[in-house]
């Protein structure tokens, strides 16, 4: 017994070692052939299979399949030539098709050439000449190649890669995806057939019926039309432009997002914003944009710009409105402003500084919260100010204060001098964008420091009345009509009171007022930005054939010493200069006679 036990034991040690040995050394195998011939002009022990009218001939090695209509098969270096209408498959995986394929079952690298298709689940590649190494499951090609994929489109290359594991392609030069929707236009596309997902790398455009995105580092989702796009990225939405460190584009929805250091151009109605958060819905035609907000209105000799916590601009280009609220900030070079809140109707030309309701007259902060307007020497306070501009010649035309209504101007000599004026309501009239004329209506109060020619100082008036109307030259009160007058006297100054110098409501505001473009966001708390990474520098691929590909192609002709080594003909080269993988010249095969002779082999049912 235990004699037997001990034979049996050896023998199956025998048989493992041995079935070992057969899978490190596995050679390409015939499954099926109708004929089979020897050819000493092709080469002594080539075996030539040729199909017949039922079936075509059939190779197996390592789980793939290849099939064609005549193969020609090089026992001693293990290498197949296939010819006509040749299909090598790999399972579910892959399935490639080609007029001619040259296989090597010692590097496992296969050259197709001719009508060449590579269909896996996902997508379909078409080509001339396609490399595919089974070793690394990585199909290459670099003489233009396309793939089509039914949800995300049609994709061309000059040079491309497939990797079978991951399901990626790997585009490079003259890279074009054409989607009926958009047409992308890059250098190098990484692209996954499973989920859809695009890598963009270097200069790149995607281009659609109504927008159109620029960048050099991007992420875009052919199955939900979004994306993510860096480096000087930039959307063209019809007549506007957004730029930033940062965009999100939603195609299906008409939005995008910009994150830090965006700039919003309107070609129309040449205006800018800028902050470093935007959000941008095409269809309605709106804007919101906050973190550092700021619109520009571009005029041709002096720009108007708005500063917010929060700017919203909606509507067409043609009936435009810009909204603005939490500390606004208004600034030209003879017009600056503050208030709650704004409101611009560019279509009509009135803006409107708005004081919030939650700070009413009983707020201890009321005082400070109204709007605020500067003209030249002139500070007009009240609960709503309202700016009218020609839209034509984009100057001042008129403003109008309602409520509370507070005009101010410093005395042009004394130091603590204000001549006031207060009343119900005010409206100003502008020439040249400079305050010429004022109106105080009800309940009308007045202080006014009154010079002779020489800029003496007479008297001081202090007037109420129905009504004042007021007439400025040169930054200064020059004329003041009391309409309706109540009571008033005209004082020396030795006389006048000081504690009547005030008017009740009195609050000169200059210190507030911005005296630059830059001064519009000293009140604003320190600004921190996210950091933003986005995609990886671009790194060139590693070359198809690398060292351990090479290796074995070394060792495959080893054993062949004194013939050519078939496993290194038809492969890529790197070339020295571009840097890029070219192909070396082919090697022409001479045609096979097509005869019958020496020998035939069984024919074999299909497994």
């Amino acid at each position: 017994m235990a004699l037997n036990s001990i034979k049996i034991c050896l023998l199956f040690f025998c048989f493992s070692t041995a079935t070992f040995s057969f899978a490190q050394k596995q050679k390409i195998t015939i499954a099926y052939a109708g004929t089979l011939y020897t050819d000493p002009e092709i080469e002594d022990g080539a075996k030539v299979f040729l199909r017949d009218k039922s079936k075509q001939v059939h190779f197996i090695h390592k789980g793939a399949d290849i099939f064609c209509d005549k193969a020609i098969y090089y026992e001693d270096q293990d290498f197949l030539e296939a010819f006509s209408n040749v299909n090598l498959k790999q399972g579910d995986s892959i399935n490639m098709i080609a007029k001619y394929v040259e296989y090597s079952g010692k590097t496992e690298l296969a050259f197709a050439r001719g009508d060449v298709v590579l269909t896996e689940p996902q997508s379909t590649l078409t080509t001339e000449l396609l490399y595919f190494n089974r070793a690394n499951q990585q199909a290459y090609y670099n003489t233009t190649g396309k793939v089509v994929r039914d949800s995300s489109g049609t994709i061309t290359s000059q040079i491309g890669r497939y990797y079978t594991n991951s399901k990626k392609y790997q585009f490079v030069q003259d890279v074009v995806l054409v989607n009926p929707e958009y047409t992308l236009n890059t250098e190098r596309l990484d692209f996954f057939t499973e989920n859809g997902h695009a890598y963009l790398f270097g200069p790149s455009t995607i281009i659609g019926e109504t927008s159109k995105v620029y960048c050099e580092r991007g992420f875009y989702n052919t199955n939900t039309n979004t994306g993510h796009f860096q480096r000087n990225a930039r959307i063209d939405y019809d007549n506007r432009t957004v730029e930033g460190d940062s965009l999100y584009f939603d195609r299906n929805r008409s939005f995008a997002s910009a994150t830090n250091n965006i700039t919003v151009t309107d070609t129309i109605n040449q205006s800018i914003i800028k902050g470093h958060y935007a959000e941008v819905f095409r269809e309605k035609d709106s804007l919101f944009i906050t973190k550092r907000a700021v619109a520009i209105t571009v005029q041709e000799r002096d720009s108007v710009y708005i500063h917010a916590d929060t700017l919203m601009v909606t509507g067409k280009a043609d009936n435009r409105i810009t909204r603005g609220w939490n500390n606004v900030r208004l600034f030209k070079s003879d017009l600056a402003g503050k208030s709650d809140s704004l409101h611009v109707n560019h279509k009509t030309g009135l803006t409107k500084m708005i004081n919030l309701k939650r700070f009413g007259s009983t707020d201890a902060f009321a005082l400070q919260r109204k709007p605020v307007l500067w003209n030249l020497g002139n500070q007009m306070t009240g609960d709503t100010i309202h700016l009218i501009s020609d839209v034509k010649t984009e100057k001042l035309d008129s403003l109008k204060v309602f409520n509370n209504a507070f005009l101010v101007s410093k005395d042009t000599l004394g130091a603590d001098n204000f001549n006031q004026i207060k009343g119900q309501r005010l409206i100003g009239l502008f020439k040249n964008n400079e305050l010429y004329n004022v109106d105080v209506i009800k309940n009308a109060e007045v202080i006014y420091y009154s010079r002779n020619e020489d800029q003496e100082l007479v008297g001081i008036n202090k007037s109420k009345s129905g009504s004042i109307n007021i007439k400025i030259k040169q930054k200064a009160i020059q004329r003041i009509a009391l309409i309706n007058q109540i009571d008033g006297e005209l004082l020396p100054p030795s006389k006048f009171p000081n504690n009547s110098k005030r008017l009740r409501g009195f609050d000169w505001r200059g210190e507030e007022r911005p005296m630059a473009i830059e001064d519009i966001f000293k009140d604003d708390p320190p600004l921190i930005l996210p950091k933003i990474k986005g995609l990886d520098d671009y790194v060139p691929s590693e070359e198809f054939i690398d060292d351990t590909v090479t290796e074995k192609i070394e060792a495959a002709g080893k054993a062949t010493p004194n013939k050519p080594n078939k496993a290194a003909r038809n492969l890529p080269s790197k070339d020295s200069i571009t840097n890029k993988t070219t192909l070396q010249k082919p090697v022409i095969q001479k045609p096979v006679k097509e005869k019958l002779k020496t020998s035939t082999i069984k024919k074999k049912t299909d497994q």
